[in-house]
C-alpha cells in the first residue's frame, strides 16, 4: 500500500499511516486506510487494531488542503462519504476492538480518523484541534459525536475557537482514553491491544457490536447533514479565500471574501 504500512503481530492488525509530511488525508489513502480496517476484520488470526503513524511528531493532519481547494464540488462529496460514511463502516463493522495510537499532532479530518477507533491511546506530547474553522470550512461530522464525549459546551468551544488542545485536556475530557509518555507510547498501546486479543474472540465480538448499536446514537441520520454543511461550507468566498491562504501560507481576508457573496 503506498500510503500505509499493515502488519500483523501478536494477533494485533497493525496499520501505520505513512503519507508524508503530514498524513494528510485524501481520497487514495482513504481507501487504503478503509482496505486494511476490512482486511484485518476478515482475518480471523486478528484479534485487535492499533491504527498509529510513521511520521514523527504527526499523526494526521486532515483533509489534504491543496487538493481539496482543486477539488470540483462532487469529488469532495465523494472524499467526505469515505470519510464519514465508509470509514465509519468499517469500523462500525469491526469484530474486533481498534484502538488509535495518537503519537503527535491531529487536526481536523485527522480527528475524525482517530475517533472513529474504539479508544485512543495519546503521547504526552500529542496536541488536538479542530482549524476547519479558521481556513472557512467546518468540522461538521463532529458536531454529530463530539457533544456526546465531551459535553455541549465544551464541544462549542473547541469547534468554534479551533483553539490547539493539549493531550492532558483531551484526557480530562474523556477524548482519550489513555496517556502515556511518547518513547513508551506504542508499546503501551500493543500492551492494551495484547490485554483485549487475550479475551475470548466470540464474547468479545458480540460484545463490541452491542456496544457499538447502543452508541450509534442514529449516526447514518445525521451524517447525511454534516456532509451537507461542510460542501456547503466549502463552495463558500470564504473557503476558497480560507484554503487558498492556507496553501499560500499567509492570513486570509476574510472582508474581502465576503465582499464576493
Amino acid at each position: 500500500m503506498k500510503h500505509l504500512r499493515y502488519e500483523v503481530r501478536d494477533r494485533i492488525a497493525e496499520i501505520h499511516l505513512c503519507h508524508a509530511p503530514v498524513n494528510a488525508l485524501d481520497v487514495d489513502m482513504l481507501d487504503e486506510l478503509i482496505a486494511a480496517l476490512n482486511r484485518a476484520n476478515a482475518d480471523p488470526d486478528v484479534r485487535a487494531v492499533l491504527l498509529a503513524s510513521d511520521l514523527p511528531g504527526r499523526f494526521c493532519a486532515g483533509l489534504d488542503m491543496k487538493k481539496l481547494l482543486q477539488s470540483a464540488p462532487a469529488r469532495i462529496h465523494e472524499l467526505l462519504t469515505k470519510l464519514y460514511v465508509k470509514l465509519y463502516d468499517a469500523q462500525f463493522e469491526l469484530t474486533k476492538p481498534s484502538i488509535s495510537v495518537v503519537s503527535g499532532a491531529v487536526r481536523g479530518g485527522g480527528m475524525t480518523v482517530a475517533v472513529s477507533s474504539d479508544m485512543i491511546v495519546a503521547a504526552d506530547t500529542a496536541t488536538f484541534g479542530y482549524p476547519e474553522i479558521d481556513v472557512g470550512v467546518l468540522p461538521a461530522i463532529h458536531y454529530v459525536h463530539l457533544p456526546g464525549i465531551v459535553g455541549k459546551h465544551r464541544a462549542f468551544d473547541l469547534l468554534f475557537t479551533g483553539r490547539t488542545f493539549s493531550a492532558q485536556d483531551a484526557h480530562a475530557m474523556g477524548l482519550v482514553t489513555r496517556l502515556a509518555p511518547a518513547a513508551e507510547l506504542l508499546e503501551h498501546a500493543r500492551g492494551l491491544a495484547r490485554s483485549l486479543a487475550d479475551k475470548p474472540p466470540q464474547v468479545l465480538a458480540l460484545g463490541r457490536r452491542a456496544f457499538v448499536y447502543s452508541n450509534d446514537n442514529e449516526y447514518r441520520r445525521r451524517v447525511a447533514t454534516a456532509v451537507e454543511v461542510f460542501c456547503n461550507a466549502a463552495a463558500t468566498p470564504q473557503a476558497r479565500e480560507g484554503l487558498s491562504a492556507f496553501v499560500e501560507k499567509r492570513a486570509p481576508d476574510w472582508s474581502g471574501a465576503s465582499a464576493e457573496r
